[in-house]
């Protein structure tokens, strides 16, 4: 292999390591929502933190490879990018899930404080006596709830930071009736608690039933990469002849051309295969708005 091959193999994977670290700083993090609990970050914060070092690195390494075999600086580039977008695109919906358990056990808690409420028991009491039974999704966040009540905070207020805690558009709607319940002693609240654990678990099944329509897309793509791949492998070690079109610079142009259009449709596909979260109604008001807007409305 000559030095010339050897260093736009080199140059190659060096470009593509640093799209990905720009496309890494661009997105950031989350910012975290106020709230003692957040030292502690959610399961699936940590489990990405985990997980991009490791893409990173592995993306380098499969766009170094590619670059030294092929002599390729497009085909470097490419495989690393590659390595890194299509696990995530190609995946497991591993956020799906974690959204579906979240919202399952705030609807099993939702259910818990209604039958508790029902045996005559007050607020405070209720919540206390779910800390134990509370699905393990959620048991965290509620502990931190009753450790709030015990050393005396405001109710009203101890909700509102669990809201912050959970960060979940469902949660925000039972806190808020909790809120309003701690403040005007509302009338009927089980059964409020009863119809908002329904809507909750309507959501659950909404969310499987459109991520059992997309899994089926996603096999399909699955097929079509990886056919493609195993084809473009076979090429560069079977009938490197067939490719020397590409050895020019025009031909890595065109190269990046096609990926691009590769990458472009992948990056449309992981956009319209996560559902759209709805955006929290308790994140900029205070507890005592939302308590105002509802007696007002």
């Amino acid at each position: 292999m000559s030095i010339t091959t050897l260093l736009a193999g080199l140059l190659g994977t060096g470009f593509a390591a640093g799209l990905i670290l720009i496309a890494v700083g661009i997105r950031g993090r989350e910012p975290a929502a106020p709230g003692p609990a957040n030292r502690w970050m959610s399961w699936w914060q940590r489990y990405r933190e985990r997980t991009s070092a490791r893409w990173l690195a592995a993306s380098v390494v499969a766009g170094l490879l590619a670059g030294l075999v092929t002599g390729w600086v497009a085909g470097g580039i490419l495989v690393a990018l590659a390595a890194w977008a299509l696990p995530r695109v190609l995946g497991g919906n591993r956020e799906h899930e974690y959204r579906v358990q979240r919202i399952e056990a705030i609807a099993a808690w939702t259910e818990m404080l209604r039958d508790t409420l029902a045996a005559a028991a007050g607020l405070e009491q209720a919540i206390l006596a779910t800390v134990d039974t509370t699905p393990e999704a959620i048991r965290d966040d509620v502990r931190e709830l009753a450790v709030r009540i015990e050393r005396g905070d405001r109710l009203a207020d101890a909700l509102k930071d669990m809201a912050d805690d959970l960060n979940d558009p469902t949660a925000d709607l039972v806190i808020s009736a909790l809120v309003l319940a701690s403040q005007h002693q509302a009338r009927q609240l089980a059964d409020l608690l009863g119809e908002l654990a329904i809507e909750a678990r309507e959501q659950v099944s909404m969310r499987l039933r459109v991520e059992a329509g997309r899994a089926r897309t996603r096999t399909s793509v699955r097929v079509i990469v990886t056919t493609t791949l195993v084809f473009a492998t076979g090429l560069v070690a079977l009938n490197r002849g067939y490719l020397a079109p590409y050895d020019g610079v025009f031909g890595q142009l065109m190269l990046l051309v096609v990926g691009g259009l590769f990458g472009l449709a992948f990056v449309w596909l992981d956009k319209i295969s996560r559902l759209a979260v709805p955006e929290r109604f308790l994140t900029n008001l205070t507890v005592s708005d939302v308590a105002r807007q509802e007696v007002g409305g």
